[in-house]
């Protein structure tokens, strides 16, 4: 069976946030580099997917250049690049036709944020019938505020509320809600130990 790296919405434009100082892992493109170089030596298909909101005036806005690959990042020849503007990767993409054309039935996926893009693309993965990896710490999301919070507070006010989410805690439930259902949970460590390569 064949398989593809499906790396989710890893772009400029959560950097261009203020939010981004919050995010659980700063250096979540070193991971993703860590995913997409053993996926291109297994032979593996690398797809890219980012989330683009035309005509919003907001970072996701490709009209205001950040919708593009964070620069660590770099696209292989060949390699598709994909714009989404649901949240999962499937509904507003050609991504399952690409996939079946190439006969891809295993998934591993990794992105920006846990709890919301790359989870949601995991779930419709798994409710199509493609088995998911979900590499956990090749995900990074930021503090949920509760939902009776106020809208526009500061970063500082949302840290400050003892109601607000951690991101940790975010990542943390996310994997137990996945494990086991809709998807396995794996680490990048584990994958490179897995194929035969030491751990970084």
């Amino acid at each position: 069976m064949n398989r593809a790296l499906v790396v989710i919405d890893v772009q400029e434009s959560f950097r261009a946030r203020p939010l981004w100082e919050t995010t659980s892992d700063l250096r979540i493109a070193d991971q993703v580099n860590r995913l997409v170089q053993l996926s291109r030596r297994a032979g593996d298909l690398v797809v890219w997917v980012l989330h683009s909101e035309p005509g919003t005036g907001d970072v996701f806005d490709p009209a205001l250049g950040h919708v593009r690959l964070m620069e660590e990042l770099e696209r292989a020849d060949g390699e598709p690049l994909i714009h989404k503007t649901s949240h999962n990767a499937f509904t507003t993409t050609n991504l399952q036709q690409l996939l079946t054309e190439r006969g891809i039935g295993e998934l591993t996926v990794c992105g920006i944020r846990t709890e919301q893009c790359v989870e949601t693309t995991t779930r419709v993965a798994s409710d199509l019938g493609y088995q998911v990896t979900f590499v956990v710490d090749a995900t990074a999301t930021n503090p949920i505020p509760h939902r009776d919070a106020p809208a526009g507070r500061s970063v500082a006010e949302l840290l400050a509320d003892p109601r607000t989410l951690p991101a940790a805690e975010v990542v943390r439930r996310t994997e137990y809600a996945l494990a086991g259902r809709f998807a396995s949970i794996a680490t990048v460590d584990q994958l490179e130990a897995a194929a035969g390569l030491p751990a970084q």
